[in-house]
């Protein structure tokens, strides 16, 4: 099944519409701006869905919907906005527990009311939703299940992002449609197959990406006696002009390499600054004083890019059956967007959405995180994909210590 990337530029685009609906609704309700951050269509593995929740306390409310679409969508805040909210609304009051859920509830419903209608008026059919339901949990918890479905083991998840401006309060819309029944839509409201996506097979790049990401997680390990995991791999899609903002505005250490072939365009590994020295100095042959960056941590971060890059660009070459090469790592310490910005602007000359190929990888034992993120070019992306043999994936899977090393 194909879906082309105008009809996921559109629904990307109604998504985020949705979102700053909703948000005006709650605007018009609390007298509280807001602005929506991000929204990205994401194609990742059931049980990551959420991970980035992961270690806060959040109350929402949520809702089933079907018809033309089927799924579950939830509106979710940080625990602690709870009586934001609710003093909002009742300006003066100190709000108890009963009616800070009330609170909560009441902007729930009428926000992801209009959320929904917002897409049924789109598509001109009926989506009907069930009466809000109250949620208060942990995590990824707070999330409903993702859609099950024997065919396919990753789903496509809606995600924005809004931000409160004067408020350190953010909230997010989560929508999980059935993986069908998006599919034909997204099929029936395209208006050409010239640039279309094979689904299958951008699922099963995800999958040799998630690969490629324990393989360097490996590598990490073997350099520097850090054992490290591969945690959560995705492809999401959004306006090049998010891109930027998907990283956010936390200070990175890293290497960034130009890719050219099929596909090209460029890769970031990316370290917080903590795990930057963390693993710089696991390296090193003496142990450094200070927590201070020093030419000797870059040096060594770039040698540990290098050899990540090496195998993920390695691996796409193959899987793909397509000549690739990088340039030499580049290092870069700055704030993520910073980043980002000047090499989403480069691609953005050929295009105006993105795939974003996203990997993260840590470790429980001492306080480690590093990201990876690839920003190609979706005409030719689409192109390796086309030519891509799914069945070459066990071939891949066979020898994935040879592709990834």
């Amino acid at each position: 099944m194909n879906v082309d990337i105008q009809s996921l530029g559109t629904f990307n685009q109604l998504a985020h519409e949705g979102a700053e609906e909703a948000t005006r609704s709650m605007a018009q309700m609390t007298g509280i701006d807001a602005v929506v951050d991000v929204t990205k269509i994401t194609l990742l593995n059931r049980d990551d869905v959420g991970e980035e929740l992961t270690g806060r306390e959040f109350v929402g409310v949520q809702f089933a919907f079907d018809g033309v679409l089927e799924g579950d969508t939830v509106l979710v805040f940080d625990a602690d906005s709870a009586a934001t909210i609710a003093d909002a609304l009742v300006p003066g009051d100190s709000p108890d527990e009963a009616m800070a859920r009330s609170g909560v509830k009441e902007i729930g419903n009428i926000m992801m009311s209009g959320f929904i209608d917002g897409w049924a008026d789109y598509v001109e059919a009926t989506i009907d939703h069930s009466p809000p339901e109250y949620i208060e949990k942990s995590g990824a918890d707070v999330l409903p299940d993702a859609p099950t479905d024997a065919d396919h083991q990753q789903v496509f998840v809606f995600k924005s992002q809004i931000e409160w401006i004067d408020e350190s309060v953010n909230f997010y819309i989560y929508m999980l449609p059935e993986y069908e029944p998006l599919a034909e839509l997204m099929m029936e409201q395209a208006d050409t197959e010239d640039d279309a996506i094979p689904i299958d097979k951008l699922q099963t790049f995800n999958e040799m990406t998630t690969k490629g990401t324990q393989k360097a997680a490996d590598n990490v390990e073997m350099m520097t006696g850090i054992p490290t995991d591969a945690e959560v791999t995705q492809i999401s899609f959004a306006p090049i002009t998010d891109v930027p903002k998907q990283v956010g505005t936390e200070t990175y250490v890293g290497t960034v390499v130009e890719f050219t072939g099929t596909p090209s365009g460029y890769l970031m590994v990316l370290f917080d600054e903590v795990s930057a020295v963390t693993v710089a100095e696991a390296m090193m042959p003496i142990e450094m004083e200070g927590d201070e960056l020093t030419d000797q941590h870059t040096a060594a971060i770039e040698e540990l890019g290098n050899i990540m890059t090496s195998g993920f660009v390695d691996g796409w070459a193959n899987v793909l059956q397509t000549s690739v090469e990088h340039t030499p790592p580049r290092v870069v310490h700055d704030m993520g967007r910073a980043i980002v910005d000047p090499l989403a602007a480069q691609v953005g000359q050929h295009q105006e959405h993105a795939f974003i190929i996203e990997s993260e990888m840590k470790t429980e034992d001492i306080e480690f995180e590093s990201e990876i993120l690839a920003l190609p070019n979706e005409k030719e992306l689409r192109e390796a994909l086309e030519a891509l043999d799914v069945e070459r994936a066990n071939e891949t899977q066979a020898d994935v210590e040879q592709i990834f090393e």
